[in-house]
């Protein structure tokens, strides 16, 4: 009690696939399969070495227009 056999499995997944259909599984698998792509693609743009590199540390940027000592003009 408690462990799954192969038969478990085979006729969980015919029940499945008799309730949904074969349409529905295989619109299901390729929404999976996107979703896994889209997820991968993701992880792989925050890891581009070009987009961290472009930063400057806040110490290398020039001051903001806010920091400068304003002119007295009168």
């Amino acid at each position: 009690m408690g462990t799954f056999s192969i038969w478990h499995i085979l006729i969980l997944a015919l029940v499945v696939f008799l309730l949904f259909g074969s349409g529905r599984v295989s619109d299901l698998m390729g929404d999976v399969a996107k979703g896994i792509k889209n997820f991968k693609k993701g992880l792989a743009d925050d890891d581009d070495p070009k987009v961290i590199g472009s930063e400057k540390h806040p110490s290398e940027r020039a001051p903001d227009r806010q920091d400068q000592p304003k002119d007295k003009v009168g």
